[in-house]
């Protein structure tokens, strides 16, 4: 505790990994939006101090903005990870197995593997490929190694696009990610979890959308790896860090297939 303590006074640097969350955010179809209401305000209710207080309503889908996916998310087969029956688990309306709550929160090791520094661009092109290849030669360049219990997070600089949610989304014409080669790599790592810029942690072809998640399947089904989606990866990009302090905890919301997040990466000062 002492180590710890001196440490944070030596001095860190915090980066906030996560999106901010609003109505117009890119939203996944699939799923419900965020969307928030101010439904006390202040005068409403005056006391006799002349104090005042307001308060909010909102509601969202668990996987809108940065979040978690929980192992309950993705099935194969009516399977979950472990071979748990996908359809057994969600009786009643919520997963008794599997739920973002049994999620342990993460405070581990992580690394950032920079495609585009690798490949000298601002941000990879819509459609464009992550492979085993691109993380093992990102890995060298930035002369870091990935190592069991690491959180690997994937850098494509698609956040670029945040404030453009139609072109974010990349329906007509694909989103950059990792392909089936990366995610085997990544898990051949023993990596606990990982995380992207993008709406899916996947390879997005144009028109294609997200019918087939080959990546979602082999991380959450076949490993029990589970995913980040919607970081903001450019601070850490743009301050050439390549390990951290990875800190997460996902909302125990019993049951649920995923949770908003706001991740952090500490590095010393």
């Amino acid at each position: 505790m002492d180590a710890l303590l001196s440490a944070v006074a030596a001095g860190v640097r915090i980066f906030d990994l996560g999106q901010p969350l609003e109505p117009t955010i890119p939203v996944s179809p699939s799923h419900p939006g965020f969307r928030i209401a101010l439904m006390r305000r202040h005068g409403d209710t005056v006391r006799a101090d002349g104090s005042s207080a307001a308060n909010d309503l909102f509601t969202s889908g668990t996987h809108v903005g940065t979040h978690v996916d929980a192992l309950a998310h993705v099935s194969l087969d009516d399977r979950l990870f472990g071979g748990v029956s996908a359809s057994g688990a969600q009786a009643g309306g919520r997963f008794s197995s599997h739920g973002i709550e049994t999620m342990p929160p993460l405070v581990c090791r992580g690394v950032l593997l920079d495609i585009p520094r690798l490949k000298g661009v601002d941000c990879l092109e819509p459609e464009q490929a992550i492979t085993a290849a691109d993380c093992e030669a990102a890995a060298a360049a930035q002369g870091i190694e990935v190592r069991p219990g690491d959180v690997v997070l994937v850098r494509s600089g698609w956040s670029k696009h945040w404030g453009d949610a139609t072109f974010f989304l990349g329906h007509e014409h694909g989103v950059p990610g990792p392909d089936e080669s990366a995610a085997h790599w990544i898990s051949s790592k023993g990596a606990v979890c990982t995380g992207a810029e993008t709406v899916a942690y996947e390879q997005i072809i144009a028109g294609r959308g997200h019918t087939l998640l080959p990546v979602h399947v082999h991380l959450l089904v076949e490993k029990g790896i589970n995913i980040i989606e919607l970081l903001d990866l450019s601070g850490l990009a743009a301050a050439g860090v390549s390990e951290f302090t990875f800190v997460l905890a996902p909302l125990k919301i019993v049951g649920a297939t995923g949770s908003p997040v706001r991740p952090l990466a500490v590095v010393s000062a």
